[in-house]
C-alpha cells in the first residue's frame, strides 16, 4: 500500500514532469560548470547552423557553377564532335544526331542535348515528340557565332542552359548545341555530404561535453563550489579592490612575494610596474615598512613613513588555498588626516587652555597676583616667555587717565632668573615707534616674527635687544589689555628657539586670551580702590592707638579678612573713676557699608560711655540706636542695608574695687585668665543681636578680678574653622590661653597662632587686657552727715591728704571743688553722703549721695544771689560729670596733677569769675 502511494505511483504522467522538473533544475543552475556547457552547447549548435546555412550557400553557388560546366562542356564538346558537321549535311541528320545526342546526354549527366538549325528546327532532343519542332529561345547569340549560359525556371525546375555554335570548315555558324540541366540533379550530391556532416557536428558536441565536465570539475576545485553570482560578486569586489578603492591593497605570499597589489597601493607606495611576484624587501621601501610587510607579525593602524607620506598600516595573516601562509595588508594615506589633526589637536589645546584662563585668571582679585596668573597660564601652552606690563594708576586701584608708553612690568613667567628682559617690578619707559607703544597708542595688536630686524624693538635698548636675540628669542606678539574700552596695559608674549612664528590664529588667540585677563584685571583694580577706601575708612575709624592707663596692659590684634575689609571692632574707652570700658563687636558683612557701619557704632559707644552709663545700660541703648537707624534707613531707597545683626560685647573695670561687669548683645563671652593660669569664660545671660532686643532688659554679670588677670575679648573670626564644632573651637580657645603667665602681647601671639595657623577666612578683632589694681594709697574716702557743719572737716582732711600727695600746687582749685560739691549735697542730696579722692594719672574729686537728680550750668541773671560753684568746678577741671547707679549718683570732677596743669587765677578776671552762670538741683 506504501508502495503504491508513494511519489510517481500512482499518476503514469508524474515520470516524465520529475524528468522535466530535474532539466529545468538543471538549466537553471547557477553552477558555473553547467553554464560553461550550455554555452558551449549553444555555441556547437550555432557553428553548426552556420556551418550547414554555409555548406548549403556554398553548394547551391557551386551547384550553379557545375551546372553551368556540364551544360558548356556538353554543348561544346558535342558541337566539335567529328562527324557532325558531315551528319549536318546528310539529308535526314536526325537518324545520325538522335543515337549520339543521347549518348552524349547521359554521359554528360544532363537532362537535355539538343541540336536544331539556323531557323530553330530541333534535330536532336531527349524527348523524341519534340523533334522536327521549332524552338523558341535566345539562341540568337549562337546563331551569331558567340556561345552563351543561361539560368530559366522551367518546368523542372531551376535550369541551366548553355549553347555553342557549330561551324563548317569554312568558319560558318550552320547549326546551333543546346545542353540543359536542372538545379536539383546537381544538388543531390550535396545530400549525401549533410549526414557525414550531421554526425561531426554531434561528435564535436559529445567532446565539447566530455571537456566541459572536465572543466566543470576543475573550476569546482579551484573556485571551492561558487557559482556564477558569488563569481561575478567576486570579479566586482576584485576589480573595485584593483582600480576603484581608494586605500591600498596588497597581498602577499610565500618568502614574502608579491601576489597583488591595487593601483591605489602601486601610487602610495610608487611600486614599479612588475613589482607583482617579487619579495617587498626589493621594492625600494623604508626598510621598517618592508620588515612588516615581509614578516607574519599582525598590525593595526601603524603608521609608517612611505616618502613623503604618513601611511595607517593594518596587516592579517591568512591561509590561501594550497596552505601557503601569506598577508592581506591595507594602507590609508593619513597625511592630511595628521594635519588636519594637527590643527584640530592644536585648537583642542587652544580651548583648554582657555578654559585653564578661565578658571586660574583672576582667583585672588589682586592686580599683581592676576597679571602674573595671565603670564603663568600663556607661558603653559602659548608662549615661551609671557610678560605683562600695567599703568601704575592701575596698580594702585586707580583709574588710567589715559594712554601712557611709562608701564611697570608687572609679572614675567617662562625664563630663569637669569633672564635679558627688564625684571618684574621695573618701570619701562617704551620709545616712540616700539611694538609697546604702538599697541598703547593705538590700541591694537602688534605682531614682529622678526625681532632681529624690527628697528622699533631694537631702538628701546640696543644692548639688551642684543643679548635678547642670543638668548633665542625671535618673534613678539603684543596685545592691549583693554576693559570698558580703557587700555590697563599690554601683554608680551615672546617665542625662542624652534617655536614657529606668528600666525593670524595665534594672534587671534592672544587677543582673546588677553581680553578675558583684561577683564579680570579691571576687576581686581576696581577691588583694589573699594578696598583701599574700604581700609582707609576702617582704620580712619578704628582706634589709633591704645589709650594708656594705669588701670590695663593692653594688646589688640585686627586681622582683615582674605575677601576684603569686614565689620569686627575693638575700643578701649577710659572712664572717669579709675574705670575703663573694653568693647568689641561684630557687623554683619564685608566691604565699605561694615566699615561704615562699624565707623557708626563705635561713635555711639563713645557717645553712650561719655554719659557713664553702666554696661547694660549701654548695650540696651544701643540696641535703641541701632533699630531706630534701620528704621531711617529702611525709608531711603538708596540704603538698603541695615545694621540689625550685628553683635557687641561690652565689659567695665573698676580699677579700685577690681570689679568687672558685662553685658552682651548676642556675643561671644570674654576668656578670664587668671594669675594661677586658669582660663574659663565669663559668660553673661544670653540676649539676642542689636536690633533685635524689642525692649527686653539687658542683664549683667559681675564679677570681681585678681591682680594680673587677663580679659580677652574677641570675635567669631578667631573660632571659624569648618572642621570643627564651634563648642570645640571655644575649647580649643580656652586651653590656647590657659598657662603660664603671659603679656598680653604674647597672649595675642598665641590665640592667633593656635586658632588661626593658616590665615584668616574672616576678618578677626582680639583685644587682650591684662588688669591692675588702684594702689590703696592713692584712694581716700570719707562718709560725710548730712549736716552743713560737716562741710568744713571734710574739706581739711581732704586737703591734708592732698598736701600728702604733694598736691600742693592744685590743693586750692580741689579745696573749692569739693566745697562746692559737698555743699551741694549736703543741701539738695539725700543720705548716704560720701567723697572720694583717686590720685592717678588726674586727680578725680567724687562725691556721691542718694539722690537720683544732678546740677546743671545755667546762665544766672543780675538779681541772682545763688553761688556760683558749679561754673567755678568747671573752670578749675579739664571735665566734670555725673554717673548714676542703683544707689544714687556721683559728681565728679578731674583735675591734672602736672605742674602748672590748673587754670591761672592772676589772669581771671572778676568778671570771669563771677559770671552770670548758677548751679540749682533738677
Amino acid at each position: 500500500m506504501s508502495g503504491e502511494n508513494g511519489p510517481g505511483a500512482g499518476d503514469p504522467l508524474e515520470g516524465p514532469a520529475r524528468g522535466r522538473r530535474r532539466l529545468r533544475s538543471w538549466l537553471t543552475t547557477h553552477s558555473v560548470a553547467r553554464q560553461v556547457f550550455l554555452l558551449q552547447l549553444l555555441l556547437v549548435v550555432l557553428l553548426a547552423a552556420a556551418a550547414v546555412v554555409a555548406l548549403v550557400v556554398q553548394a547551391r553557388r557551386d551547384t550553379m557553377a557545375d551546372a553551368r560546366h556540364r551544360t558548356v562542356a556538353a554543348a561544346q564538346t558535342f558541337a566539335h564532335a567529328p562527324g557532325l558537321v558531315r551528319a549536318l549535311q546528310d539529308d535526314f541528320p536526325t537518324v545520325e544526331l538522335q543515337p549520339l545526342a543521347e549518348g552524349a546526354r547521359k554521359a554528360a549527366g544532363i537532362d537535355a542535348l539538343i541540336v536544331y538549325e539556323l531557323d530553330g528546327i530541333t534535330l536532336t532532343h531527349s524527348d523524341p515528340t519534340q523533334l522536327g519542332k521549332h524552338v523558341i529561345g535566345p539562341y540568337a547569340e549562337a546563331a551569331a557565332g558567340r556561345p552563351f549560359t543561361r539560368t530559366f525556371q522551367g518546368a523542372l525546375g531551376l535550369s541551366v542552359v548553355s549553347a555553342a555554335p557549330v561551324r563548317d570548315a569554312g568558319g560558318d555558324v550552320v547549326a546551333i548545341v543546346s545542353a540543359a540541366v536542372t538545379v536539383e540533379k546537381v544538388q543531390d550530391s550535396l545530400d549525401q555530404q549533410l549526414p557525414v556532416f550531421l554526425g561531426s557536428a554531434t561528435g564535436a558536441l559529445a567532446l565539447a561535453a566530455l571537456g566541459t565536465g572536465l572543466v566543470s570539475r576543475r573550476l569546482r576545485r579551484q573556485t571551492h563550489g561558487l557559482g556564477p553570482t558569488e563569481m561575478t560578486r567576486m570579479y566586482e569586489h576584485h576589480d573595485a579592490v584593483l582600480h576603484a578603492v581608494r586605500e591600498g591593497v596588497l597581498i602577499t605570499g610565500r618568502e614574502g612575494r608579491l601576489l597583488l597589489a591595487n593601483d591605489e597601493a602601486r601610487r602610495l607606495l610608487d611600486l614599479p610596474a612588475d613589482a607583482e611576484g617579487r619579495r617587498v624587501t626589493d621594492l625600494g621601501l623604508d626598510p621598517a615598512l618592508a620588515a612588516l610587510l615581509a614578516s607574519d607579525r599582525i598590525a593595526t593602524d601603524e603608521v609608517h613613513l612611505a616618502a613623503d607620506r604618513l601611511l595607517a598600516l593594518n596587516k592579517r595573516v591568512t591561509l590561501p588555498p594550497g596552505g601557503q601562509h601569506g598577508s592581506v595588508v591595507t594602507l590609508r594615506d593619513t597625511t592630511e588626516l595628521r594635519s588636519l589633526s594637527g590643527r584640530a589637536e592644536v585648537a583642542r589645546e587652544r580651548l583648554t587652555l582657555l578654559y585653564d584662563a578661565g578658571v586660574r585668571i583672576g582667583t585672588t582679585l589682586d592686580v599683581v597676583r592676576t597679571a602674573e596668573e595671565l603670564a603663568e597660564v600663556a607661558s603653559a601652552g602659548f608662549a615661551d616667555v609671557v610678560t605683562v606690563e600695567l599703568l601704575d594708576p592701575v596698580l594702585s586701584g586707580g583709574e588710567p587717565a589715559g594712554a601712557s608708553t611709562e608701564l611697570r612690568r608687572t609679572a614675567i613667567a617662562g625664563l630663569t632668573e637669569d633672564h635679558p628682559l627688564y625684571p618684574s617690578g621695573e618701570l619701562i619707559r617704551f620709545v616712540s615707534g616700539s611694538p609697546v607703544d604702538v599697541s598703547v597708542t593705538e590700541g591694537r595688536s602688534v605682531v614682529e616674527n622678526d625681532l632681529a630686524s624690527s628697528t622699533g624693538w631694537r631702538a628701546q635698548d640696543e644692548e639688551r635687544a642684543r643679548r635678547v636675540l642670543r638668548h633665542g628669542i625671535h618673534a613678539l606678539a603684543v596685545v592691549p589689555l583693554r576693559a570698558r574700552g580703557v587700555v590697563l596695559g599690554v601683554a608680551n608674549f615672546w617665542r625662542s628657539g624652534a617655536s614657529p612664528p606668528y600666525s593670524d590664529e595665534d594672534l587671534s588667540f592672544a587677543e582673546e586670551l588677553t581680553n578675558r585677563a583684561a577683564v579680570s584685571i579691571d576687576n581686581a583694580r576696581r577691588y583694589t580702590r573699594e578696598h583701599a577706601m574700604a581700609v582707609t575708612l576702617q582704620r580712619s575709624l578704628m582706634p589709633r592707638s591704645l589709650p594708656g592707663d594705669e588701670a590695663l596692659d593692653v594688646a589688640s590684634r585686627y586681622l582683615p579678612a582674605e575677601a576684603g575689609v569686614g565689620g569686627d571692632w575693638f575700643d578701649v574707652i577710659p572712664l572717669p573713676g579709675a574705670r575703663v570700658a573694653l568693647v568689641v563687636g561684630d557687623v554683619v558683612g564685608h566691604g565699605l557699608h561694615a566699615a561704615a557701619t562699624m565707623g557708626r557704632l563705635r561713635i555711639a559707644v563713645h557717645n553712650f560711655s561719655a554719659l557713664d552709663l553702666s554696661a547694660d545700660e549701654l548695650i540696651r541703648r544701643l540696641d535703641e540706636l541701632v533699630t531706630l537707624l534701620d528704621v531711617q534707613d529702611a525709608s531711603s531707597e538708596e540704603w538698603e542695608e541695615t545694621i540689625t545683626g550685628a553683635t557687641c560685647l561690652c565689659v567695665l573695670y573698676d580699677s579700685v574695687s577690681g570689679e568687672v561687669s558685662v553685658a552682651t548683645a548676642g556675643h561671644l563671652p570674654p576668656v578670664v585668665v587668671r594669675p594661677d593660669g586658669s582660663a574659663d569664660f565669663l559668660a553673661p545671660p544670653v540676649s539676642p543681636p542689636l536690633g533685635l532686643g524689642a525692649g527686653m532688659p539687658v542683664e549683667t554679670v559681675r564679677t570681681t578680678l585678681p591682680e594680673g588677670s587677663r580679659l580677652v575679648l574677641y570675635t567669631d573670626g578667631l573660632l571659624e574653622d569648618r572642621t570643627r564644632d564651634p563648642d570645640e573651637s571655644l575649647d580649643a580657645l580656652r586651653r590656647a590661653l590657659a598657662g603660664p603667665d603671659r603679656t598680653p602681647e604674647e597672649t595675642c601671639d598665641a590665640a592667633i597662632d593656635t586658632m588661626l595657623p593658616t590665615g584668616a577666612g574672616d576678618d578677626v578683632a582680639l583685644l587682650v587686657a591684662r588688669v591692675r589694681r588702684m594702689d590703696p594709697d592713692r584712694v581716700a574716702v570719707w562718709d560725710v552727715p548730712r549736716d552743713p557743719a560737716a562741710v568744713g572737716p571734710v574739706r581739711n582732711a581732704c586737703a591734708r591728704k592732698l598736701a600728702e600727695w604733694g598736691l600742693d600746687d592744685i590743693s586750692f582749685g580741689s579745696e573749692l571743688i569739693l566745697s562746692e560739691l559737698i555743699t551741694n549735697a549736703v543741701r539738695y542730696g539725700l543720705e548716704p553722703i560720701q567723697v572720694r579722692l583717686l590720685y592717678g594719672t588726674s586727680l578725680v574729686c567724687e562725691v556721691s549721695d542718694g539722690s537720683s537728680t544732678a546740677p546743671y550750668i545755667r546762665r544766672a541773671s543780675d538779681t541772682d544771689e545763688g553761688g556760683r560753684g558749679l561754673f567755678l568746678v568747671a573752670q578749675y577741671a579739664e571735665k566734670w560729670g555725673t554717673r548714676y547707679s542703683p544707689r544714687g549718683k556721683t559728681i565728679w570732677a578731674a583735675q591734672a596733677t602736672a605742674p602748672g596743669a590748673g587754670p591761672d587765677l592772676d589772669h581771671l578776671g572778676e568778671d570771669d569769675i563771677l559770671g552770670q552762670w548758677d548751679d540749682v538741683e533738677l
